[in-house]
């Protein structure tokens, strides 16, 4: 059984009957996403562009990497490369990936796919009308994950971009 709670713009929340690996039937509560990309952007001096962004389930303003959702039938790489360019105006020669992660599997199904990019150039950004970014900085990638050590980034793609793209690079924990 499948029932239809909402279904909105990017997410579609429905109740499902299932039946567990050990047997158990039940009702979960599950909330399907159509995916997004997340990029690291990292420069040939080992720095990294993050955006400040505002967020209101967060109750305000989250450091993060470029990230968006995909768009039907978008491939990762190339909203990666959209993404990027939209939220910084960084344009990217390589887009290499780094893995795939669940953001919240307990209760969706959202896959986001991380991004190392390199060959980086500057250009126009262009952010969307519900895009509220306000600053867009490069750091030190090392900088960055100190940052998420002392709690001043706390979002989870960003998160694991950031380890994911320092290990990549090179550089030493």
């Amino acid at each position: 059984m499948e029932r239809q709670i909402y279904k909105g713009r990017i997410v579609d929340l429905r109740v499902e009957r299932v039946t567990l690996p050990n047997g158990t039937e039940v009702d979960l509560e599950l909330m399907r996403h159509p995916g997004a990309s997340a990029v690291a952007a990292v420069d040939d001096r080992e720095q990294v562009v993050l955006i400040r962004q505002y967020r209101y389930a967060a109750g305000g303003y989250v450091w993060e990497l470029p990230a968006g959702v995909l768009e039907p039938g978008e491939a990762a790489d190339k909203c990666a490369v959209r993404e990027l360019r939209e939220e910084t105006g960084v344009v990217a020669e390589r887009m290499e990936p780094l893995s795939t992660i669940f953001t919240t599997p307990g209760f969706c199904d959202e896959r986001i796919h991380l991004f190392l990019a390199r060959g980086l150039r500057t250009e126009t950004h262009a952010h969307e009308a519900d895009e509220v970014i306000a600053e867009i900085r490069w750091l030190p990638l090392r900088d960055a994950l100190r940052m998420i050590r002392q709690g001043e980034i706390v979002d989870g793609k960003t998160v694991a971009g950031l380890h994911l793209a320092a290990a990549a690079v090179g550089l030493a924990p």
